[in-house]
């Protein structure tokens, strides 16, 4: 009988112990703390890697209520003292592409929908989006000088050239990578055998 437990505990351990049951490698996922023209902290946006995708969640306070247009912007500066206007125009990864989920030929990679702050100046909202990745290839926004998200003023028409007509940019952070991509596993070709 003690061998057949022995073994019984074998049986059961060993699958556990097996890389396949291995704890899942971690996705990339990003941080952006915001802060208002004041130098005030607005709040944070995460980003987490999906299978197909990005999904970003924002936690915004001290915001005007209403709607906001919010985009990612090719360059992470977040100079107040510029109007956030350093952080560049809205990200695009594809030549040709244009501003606007309305416009045609767009939208840019770093559009996004409106979100909408409470009477209350708080934003809680979650979206996803496969314009972009937190990887390391032609679709990553980690790039020499990383991104931008800006919040505006209003609401983006989603078709106004360059940036939906919505105003002053009033809050802004820099994305930061707090987890990166899992890495691709190498590979390593079989040596020739020694002659």
């Amino acid at each position: 009988m003690p061998r057949l437990s022995s073994f019984l505990l074998a049986v059961l351990v060993l699958p556990l112990c097996s890389p396949a049951a291995a704890a899942p490698k971690a996705k990339a996922k990003a941080i952006a703390r915001l802060a208002g023209l004041d130098g005030k902290p607005r709040g944070t946006a995460t980003f987490e890697a999906l299978n197909r995708g990005v999904l970003i969640t924002f936690d915004l306070h001290g915001l005007p209520p209403g709607a906001h247009g919010i985009h990612l912007h090719t360059s992470g500066n977040c100079n107040a003292k510029t109007g956030f206007t350093a952080a560049g125009p809205i990200l695009s990864l594809v030549p040709g592409k244009r501003h606007g989920y309305l416009a045609e030929g767009g939208p840019l990679a770093g559009d996004l929908p409106n979100q909408f702050a409470g009477a209350d100046g708080r934003l809680h909202a979650s979206v996803e989006t496969g314009s972009f990745s937190l990887g390391n290839g032609k679709r990553s926004i980690f790039d020499r000088d990383g991104v931008a998200l800006i919040v505006d003023a209003r609401a983006d028409d989603y078709r106004t050239q360059p940036l939906g007509n919505a105003g002053d940019r009033i809050a802004c952070g820099v994305v930061i990578r707090t987890v990166g991509p899992a890495p691709r596993p190498s590979f390593k070709p079989k040596s020739a055998p020694k002659p």
